[in-house]
């Protein structure tokens, strides 16, 4: 034999350095270790050598969970400069990791134009690998945050509407306090439906019919819809018999939720309660719950209310129910919603079993109606 090129590859080498050559030249000392062990002639020193490479390998996983990371936010801003900003680091890192991750695969993973606005377009093997990649990402940051979980301890976030937080769940939220001291509460309050797993939300409840995407989602609650007004208001308009005397009078209306969902409105009203000759097209006009109550406790007028948002009003004399012989149920309901991958987690089955105690205990203490 003379010189290396005359070098006959062992058996045992052979298969191996196949399957390894391409990993190979992921990294400079990666093709200097593979050459090692090709020329490894002795069974023993291969084995040792290839087990250095397996660890190797291992220890560089998180530099393609990072080149994954990178290809990831390229696609789905069709920009290394935007997937830079999102991930605090230069442009020409994100193209060096990207292209890391082509090589280490044999193939591109996007179409690089010069003109346009999308000069990067993911190839069509890239776009049907990204879901699962995206899902990969979701269940790893869901196992991350489950490493950090202390048994029934930690910050539990809590996403729910501006109006059912002030309305309804932080007069309650002291008892959920001292049953578990030892378990902090984050209120994520927000109009719009938040994505669970981008914002680090454990449970919420939620208003609708009930059907949400990649959410297990609970009835904690049903609701009554009916007109209420301040005491000292109906003092003031002793001619307030019945449904019909609430023509000329000012109504307040609720545009918290969109009437083509469900969503009462007082022409539904009027209609259950046989009212035709009231006109419901004026008053005032509020898109929060909360708002619209208080607007009632201010003396400005009759609200259509919610059930279970004027439960505290009513009960405190605040607001009184009119006409409670006319009943309407409310085509949407209360919700408790979380992940399934969520739902054996101690802190959010302690605060899901709590809100159900809450609304069980609310049907036993309805408000009288004058």
């Amino acid at each position: 034999m003379k010189g290396r090129h005359a070098f006959h590859v062992p058996p045992h080498a052979s298969a191996y350095i196949k399957r390894q050559q391409r990993s190979a030249s992921q990294a400079r000392y990666s093709s200097r270790h593979i050459k090692k062990i090709f020329f490894a002639s002795d069974p023993e020193e291969f084995a040792i050598l290839a087990h250095r490479w397996q660890r190797i390998s291992f220890m560089k996983t998180p530099v393609f969970l990072n080149a994954l990371r990178a290809f990831e936010a390229s696609a789905r801003h069709q920009s290394f400069s935007a997937a830079a900003a999102e991930l605090n680091v230069t442009p020409a890192a994100v193209g060096q990791l990207v292209r890391s991750l082509e090589e280490w695969l044999g193939t591109p993973l996007f179409l690089r134009g010069t003109r346009g606005r999308s000069r990067l377009v993911a190839t069509e093997a890239a776009e049907r690998a990204l879901p699962d990649i995206r899902a990969g990402f979701d269940r790893l940051s869901l196992g991350l945050r489950r490493l950090r979980e202390e048994s029934r301890t930690g910050m539990l976030t809590v996403a729910v509407s501006p109006a059912f937080a002030a309305k309804w769940l932080l007069p309650r939220l002291d008892r959920f306090h001292a049953m578990h001291p030892e378990t902090d509460v984050r209120l994520d309050t927000n109009l719009k439906l938040v994505d669970f797993t981008a914002q680090g939300v454990d449970i919420g409840v939620r208003y609708g019919r009930g059907s949400w995407s990649d959410l297990v989602a609970e009835k904690l609650m049903d609701e009554q819809i009916y007109p209420v007004c301040a005491p000292g208001w109906l003092a003031k308009n002793r001619d307030l018999k019945a449904p019909h005397d609430l023509a000329g009078k000012a109504l307040i209306h609720d545009l918290s939720v969109d009437a083509h969902i469900g969503f009462a409105s007082w022409d539904d009203w009027l209609q259950r309660a046989g009212a035709a000759n009231v006109d419901s097209s004026r008053g005032m006009q509020i898109n929060n719950s909360a708002a619209v109550l208080q607007a009632a406790v201010d003396g400005y007028g009759v609200a259509l209310a919610r059930s279970v948002m004027a439960h505290d009003d009513l009960a405190a004399g605040r607001l009184t129910r009119l006409f409670p012989t006319v009943e309407l149920a409310s085509e949407l309901a209360y919700y408790i919603v979380y992940r399934t991958e969520s739902a054996t987690l101690p802190k959010i089955t302690a605060f899901r079993e709590w809100l159900l105690q809450e609304a069980a205990s609310l049907l036993t203490n309805v408000p009288s109606s004058d």
